[in-house]
């Protein structure tokens, strides 16, 4: 699949004229209606003015290829950042709200409570061994002022999860760092977690934090590896079209010079010969 090609699908072509002649002449083709200017992107030669124009230095940064691809893992990685942070804004909300209104919700559990139990009971269920009922009585239990740190325990994480995502969803290098710092420090409680009970989804959480801290370290190199930034900043520079056409204008540079010199020899050839014949002619006057 050709990503590049994807992208302009999607997003439209991103083309740019620069001010320097060399790439300009690459860039641009002259057209009998007009001039078709090279897409950023994709690559392809589009009719029509730029989008974008002026010094090479000054060109929009456009993903094309495997970083395209990259930038649709990263945001998968997201959307995914972005549903903890509601869950845990959720949960926050909840026990805001039973801090708030605890001695009512005691009042309701301690009226409703017999009647649901006598109802499962009857259909053959004994609600007081089930875990949900375990956990709301352990959570009754708490104090209103663990009740509260926990709830902003919860604001916390879900406001790491938010920035997690916004960095991931624009793939900015800060984002990627946030990703991976905050996701491997949670990655000893989450294995701490499975030591003490094993679950399937306590297992594919831990299983998408691992690939996503992998995938941040090996792909987008860092914390120097691979070469760093320098590096991931070269290969990007390397497979950009502006790169591209940078390297076939200094590719044009020594066969205009090697074109020219074999003809300044044959002048300087010429003139000898010239020089030569002279000499003769002056030697056969002579006496």
């Amino acid at each position: 699949m050709d990503w590049s090609t994807f992208g302009c699908g999607r997003a439209g072509h991103v083309t740019f004229a620069p001010d320097e002649a060399e790439l300009r002449a690459e860039m641009g083709a002259a057209l009998p209606g007009g001039t078709a200017w090279q897409c950023l992107r994709c690559g392809a030669y589009v009719p029509g003015p730029p989008a974008h124009s002026g010094p090479a230095a000054s060109a929009p940064v456009v993903p094309r290829g495997k970083e395209l691809r990259s930038v649709l893992i990263l945001r998968l990685f997201a959307i995914e950042r972005f549903l903890r942070a509601i869950l845990a804004a959720a949960i926050s909300v909840a026990l805001w709200r039973y801090v708030a209104s605890r001695a009512s919700i005691l009042s309701a559990l301690n009226r409703d409570l017999p009647v649901v139990r006598d109802l499962f009971s009857d259909l053959g269920f004994n609600v007081t061994h089930s875990k949900l009922y375990v956990l709301v009585q352990h959570a009754l239990t708490l104090s209103p002022r663990i009740v509260t740190l926990v709830a902003i325990g919860a604001v916390i994480y879900a406001v790491l999860e938010v920035a997690e995502g916004v960095g991931l969803w624009l793939a900015r290098r800060w984002g990627e760092y946030l990703a991976m710092v905050a996701t491997s420090l949670g990655l000893p409680l989450e294995i701490y977690d499975l030591t003490r009970k094993v679950s399937v989804t306590a297992l594919v959480l831990l299983a998408l934090n691992v690939v996503l801290v992998l995938y941040l370290v090996i792909t987008k190199r860092l914390f120097g590896v691979r070469g760093g930034k320098a590096a991931y900043d070269a290969r990007l520079r390397s497979e950009s079209v502006i790169g591209a056409a940078q390297n076939a204008a200094t590719a044009r540079r020594p066969a205009s010079r090697s074109s020219t010199a074999p003809a300044g020899r044959g002048a300087a050839s010429s003139d000898t010969v010239t020089a030569t014949a002279t000499d003769t002619a002056v030697v056969a006057k002579r006496p």
